[in-house]
């Protein structure tokens, strides 16, 4: 053993893609977040206490009183094949045909993000990914030495002429685009939903420049007022490959999700679904497959639709009532509702005065790999109750009027507002932020 430092032995010995691996200083103020005091607008948790508990203890009495053998045991590398026609049949709401040979079970959605990531990118890469996009998937990029390219999204989802005009330039640049990552429904951060117009576009300025689509959809079914237009996977079987994941309609701990992919495609996912787990979780599987076999799951997502319908609601009228001069989207599903700032104010800047507080929110910095997003500010109301988001949002008005204030008095600091690159470090993103 040579040179390391005084803190880690081994600090020269690491794989380059893992320099300057550290915890963000978001993450740190998250220990404090998390206090009972503080009310959290700030983490991506569905509220797994609207799910019946009988719902869950009788599958776990089926599952340990007809397969528990099978259930402890290992599994296959593709996943449980009777879960995987339930899969099926979860898709097909979306307009999605498949086969029960072209899914993979995966630990959750993450995992089969970062198998995709893993299959296809070599260091410098270029992914390209709507702008903002989920903080989470930046990460994985980022540690297979891609580099995430943003593309510009409005009310409708990412903008086709500027999807055109980033790989026009990267082009001319001599990068390679691996593909494009894009959530289309209810995205995390922004909330937004791609349009069908856009949809049918976007896939065919993909088709024509042989990039591939990884289309991730863990909202789709939460939609509030109408459903969202079908998948992207629904429209093309060779050129799309499409993440899905229990965490939002079930509950994230079961640790299950699914990636449907091309025939070719498929074959390296479960090589490396066993390289990276052996097996992904079988007891989960078996769960998850008993509870939808036996449970009215889709009157359950009734019942999450409506609470998170409610919540959202309780969000945009007290955004409404206490930052009238603001502006923010207005989702019709999913989790988040993503803030725009005054000009003079910084989110990153803003949060530790936010949490002293006791309201916590994601600073927008968190969802781009460049350094944009000061001006911006994720506010989740999946988890909070309406009363608790009403005391938050309160609260951080508060937060925002007080700033300006401090502003018009002594004068703005200054946001950043030029891009900063991506550097080698990697930084895990805050606790259940998701």
């Amino acid at each position: 053993m040579t040179n390391g430092n005084s803190l880690d032995p081994w600090y020269d010995s690491y794989a380059q893609r893992t320099a300057g691996l550290s915890a963000s200083e978001v993450r740190a103020l998250f220990a404090v977040a998390s206090r009972p005091e503080v009310v959290s607008l700030a983490g991506g948790m569905p509220y797994v206490s609207a799910l019946p508990r009988e719902l869950v203890t009788g599958s776990l009495d089926r599952v340990m009183t007809e397969d528990a053998a099978m259930a402890l045991q290992y599994g296959g590398g593709q996943g449980l094949r009777s879960l995987r026609e339930h899969i099926v049949d979860v898709m097909s709401l979306e307009g999605i045909r498949a086969s029960a040979e072209d899914v993979v079970v995966t630990t959750g959605s993450q995992h089969a993000l970062d198998l995709v990531t893993r299959l296809f990118i070599d260091p410098g890469d270029v992914v390209l990914a709507e702008s903002p996009s989920y903080v989470g998937a930046i990460g994985v990029f980022r540690s297979y030495q891609a580099e995430t390219v943003h593309v510009t999204t409005d009310e409708n989802g990412l903008v086709p002429e500027a999807l055109r005009a980033a790989i026009a330039n990267l082009r001319t640049q001599g990068k390679r685009i691996k593909f494009l990552y894009t959530i289309p429904n209810f995205h995390n951060p922004a909330g937004v939903t791609m349009s069908r117009e856009r949809r049918i576009e976007i896939l065919d300025i993909c088709r024509s420049n042989n990039i591939l689509v990884l289309e991730d959809n863990p909202y789709g079914l939460l939609w509030f007022d109408e459903p969202a237009p079908q998948a992207i996977r629904s429209i093309d079987e060779e050129g799309v490959v499409y993440l899905g994941s229990f965490s939002k309609t079930l509950a994230p701990g079961f640790r299950v999700g699914w990636a449907l992919a091309p025939h070719a495609i498929r074959e390296k996912l479960v090589l490396a679904n066993e390289s990276a787990v052996l097996a992904p979780n079988s007891f989960g599987q078996y769960v998850v497959n008993a509870y939808l076999d036996a449970a009215d799951w889709k009157g359950q997502v009734d019942t999450f639709r409506g609470l998170y319908a409610e919540r959202r609601d309780a969000m945009l009228s007290t955004l409404g009532e206490f930052l009238p001069d603001l502006s923010w989207t207005k989702p019709n599903g999913g989790f988040f509702v993503w803030l725009t700032l005054p000009e003079s104010l910084d989110s990153k800047g803003m949060l530790p005065r936010a949490v002293k507080e006791l309201v916590a929110y994601t600073p927008g910095t968190a969802f781009y790999a460049d350094g944009r997003g000061g001006g911006h500010i994720r506010l989740s109301f999946c988890y909070p109750t309406p009363e608790q988001i009403r005391v938050g949002v309160k609260r951080l008005a508060n937060v925002v009027n007080d700033e300006l204030e401090l502003i018009e008095t002594f004068g703005p600091a200054t946001r950043p507002n030029t891009v900063v690159r991506p550097t080698s470090a990697v930084s895990a993103p805050p606790p259940n932020i998701s």
